[in-house]
């Protein structure tokens, strides 16, 4: 059987002590990373849509890094969205000069909600170690 191993970076104990989930696991070569969304390490969404977006992909950056991977890993992307039509112009352009452009597969899935209040987007992603 292969291994499994939990990917915990220091700044989301707190997420994983109150919803009881971890971040990322890493199975082989492969990790499989949970949803991010933006919101602080103290669990406070950020309430400016571009803010949110940055700091999503930020978190999910601190998940691929503590897992061993980059952005450039990323194989297979679904992102989820509050109100796709009204944000995502921003969102789009978050992603071009933060995430590697036309790198990965990519779905984009709108949603009437989130797990919490205010949240516009879930970035949700496979990375494959090189």
């Amino acid at each position: 059987m292969t291994e499994r191993k939990h990917i915990i970076p220091p700044a989301m104990h707190a997420i994983v002590e109150r919803a009881g989930y971890v971040p990322a696991v890493k199975v082989g070569n492969t990790l499989y990373c949970a949803g991010q969304v933006g919101r602080t390490a103290a669990l406070a969404v950020i309430e400016d849509p571009e803010a949110q977006f940055i700091a999503a992909w930020q978190n999910l950056q601190d998940v691929l890094e503590e897992g061993g991977c980059s952005f450039e890993d990323v194989v297979d992307m679904t992102t989820y969205h509050v109100n796709m039509g009204q944000h995502m112009a921003v969102f789009r352009e978050v992603k071009n000069r933060l995430f590697p452009r036309g790198h990965c597969a990519w779905t984009t899935i709108g949603v009437s909600e989130l797990a919490h209040p205010g949240l516009l987007v879930e970035i949700k992603c496979v990375a494959v170690q090189r």
